[in-house]
């Protein structure tokens, strides 16, 4: 029984690797082309690629899967099942016709919630307390396709969408590991989802980390949390890009306009989370006060706010934005 896996960041690597320890015959594992990246622009492996590498697995980086060629060679291949997570490409019918037990996907949220590009981040961004792994038997449709196993998450105050990722990806592996069998020896129905409640979520642009002050602590605190490591939450000082990495939202008023940087009164820095800097500042928003923990001036290393306020004692009293 031959498998073709598909998929291209980080996030795909752990079903992978699990796959491949599994004993699965894995005839190809297609990934995108590499990319530019990094300030020389040079072409950069993607994460399954690397990991494709070290297990010894032919590869396949086709531009496009959309193209007759690619859609023959995947043919000529014969999988009996392809399983696919994260590509980067919509996957057209032609391709989703070639396996004859169908096309799995592994999906990082419970479907029909979060159909989309960004689950992960959409997630963090909505305040949900909990969020998952889907795997469906795709369709043409955007992660619409019928749902065959789903396990649940419960996101930490702390999580970013890095942090999430990393804890979804082992998730996503385990939940496959004991799908696929299943689902192979005809064992599972799968099970419509249900349009009604379906949500989706856009790909993130990088003007979407853009921090408006004059929005509530508790939204920018979930952006800052949400575009963590991509885009960034980004604001501005002195006319350069500032990267703010770690926050936490406070309740109160320091009387200032949205945007204005507050030194934090030692009450209000006994609300701080345990373990991170003491020496914290704040950021006056339309709705409360954001405790800003860690970030970065353009070109520089990220910094506590600690060291950061001895490089640039000033700011304190101006204006973010």
């Amino acid at each position: 029984m031959s498998i073709v896996f598909i998929g291209t960041p980080q996030f795909a690597v752990p079903s992978l690797r699990r796959l491949a320890a599994e004993g699965y015959e894995i005839a190809t594992v297609i990934t995108q082309p590499d990319r530019p990246a990094g300030r020389g622009r040079r072409p950069r492996p993607s994460p399954v690629k690397l990991a494709a590498l070290e297990l010894d697995l032919p590869l396949f980086q086709p531009p496009t899967l959309r193209d007759p060629d690619a859609l023959s060679a995947v043919a000529a291949i014969a999988p009996e099942i392809i399983v696919a997570t994260a590509y980067g490409q919509i996957l057209r019918k032609e391709l989703l016709d070639i396996p004859p037990r169908g096309v799995l996907n592994v999906h990082p949220s419970l479907l029909p919630r979060y159909r989309g590009p960004s689950p992960i981040p959409a997630a963090i961004l909505a305040g949900d307390d909990e969020t998952g792994v889907s795997i469906i038997l795709m369709d043409a449709g955007m992660d619409s396709g019928p749902i065959l196993a789903q396990r649940q998450l419960r996101i930490e105050l702390s999580d970013t969408t890095d942090s999430l990722s990393q804890k979804l990806a082992r998730m996503a592996a385990e939940l496959l590991a004991e799908t696929l069998p299943r689902w192979l020896k005809d064992e599972i129905a799968p099970q419509p989802q249900d349009a009604a409640l379906a949500t989706r979520c856009p790909l993130l642009r990088k003007e979407d980390g853009e921090i408006d002050w004059t929005r509530p602590a508790l939204h920018i605190w979930r952006q800052v949390r949400a575009y963590n490591p991509w885009p960034g939450a980004q604001t501005h000082v002195d006319g350069q890009p500032l990267q703010i990495w770690q926050a936490w939202p406070l309740q109160g008023d320091s009387g200032s306009s949205p945007g204005t940087v507050v030194a934090l009164r030692p009450e209000q820095s006994t609300q701080l989370p345990t373990g991170v800097d003491p020496e914290a500042f704040a950021v006056q928003t339309g709705d409360g006060l954001l405790a800003v923990l860690s970030l970065q001036r353009a070109g520089r290393k990220a910094l506590s706010a600690g060291e950061f306020l001895r490089g640039m004692p000033g700011i304190v009293g101006r204006r973010l934005g």
